[in-house]
């Protein structure tokens, strides 16, 4: 057994189950960066790319070992995603942080989404999701599910991507898009035997709500003027 080998297979056994390192160390990885999310630091965006790898193997990892745990398409497409938005984020946070001329270490000033921004927002996740669920049905089709989980798998997906994106924009919006991924998540994850992630969604619950309380209050102390605004939304 090679050295990769033996870190893709690590597994810990609690109360019958076996957990994967990459599980556990990825989703480490995962609340770091909603810290330094919250935090509004650049290098939030580098560190989840490094749980997004480590979590896309470990829910990819069913399509191809049968005893593995039940998969999740959209947990494990999400991932890939996740790395394509955080180069977004990376990159705008950097930028914006570049162009502070106030000393700040924050990266983004906070805002809410404009009436037109919060529609298309809106019309994408609906559109989305109507989309996601047919596509994870079809993945799926050799393997049974009630048709529910095709449209929590899909949620799960759509939300979590529009989320990172509202992030990337610095819109208040996104904690609220995290909250609704997660009541949707937690029983998701827990049903299909993801415990540690599901536990990790619980935890993230209580960071998101606070997350949102401190971009609210930032988003009002720290006001940018009219034309920087729009500058901003560009």
């Amino acid at each position: 057994m090679n050295l990769l080998t033996w870190l893709y297979d690590a597994h810990v056994t609690i109360a019958g189950h076996a957990i994967t390192w990459r599980e556990i160390i990825g989703n480490g990885f995962g609340f770091a960066s909603a810290v330094g999310g919250l935090r509004r630091r650049v290098w939030a965006w580098p560190v989840g790319i490094v749980g997004n790898v480590l979590l896309f193997s470990v829910f990819i990892a069913a399509t191809f070992d049968a005893q593995a745990q039940q998969p999740l398409f959209g947990q494990a497409g999400r991932q890939v995603f996740f790395i394509i938005t955080s180069v977004y984020g990376w990159w705008r946070w950097n930028e914006h942080r570049k162009s502070r001329h106030d000393g700040s270490e924050h990266a983004i000033t906070p805002r809410w989404a404009t009436a037109r921004e919060r529609t298309a927002y809106l019309l994408a996740t609906a559109a989305g999701v109507l989309v996601m669920q047919w596509v994870f049905a079809v993945i799926g089709a050799g393997w049974p599910a009630p048709r529910w989980y095709y449209w929590c798998d899909a949620w799960i997906f759509v939300g979590s991507m529009l989320a990172t994106f509202a992030m990337a924009r610095g819109w208040n919006e996104f904690w609220l898009a995290w909250i609704a991924v997660d009541l949707v998540g937690v029983p998701l994850l827990w049903h299909s035997g993801y415990y540690p992630t599901a536990i990790l969604f619980i935890i993230y619950g209580a960071l998101v709500v606070y997350g949102f309380v401190v971009w609210l209050r930032a988003s009002r102390e720290e006001a940018v003027p009219a034309p920087e605004l729009e500058e901003a939304r560009a």
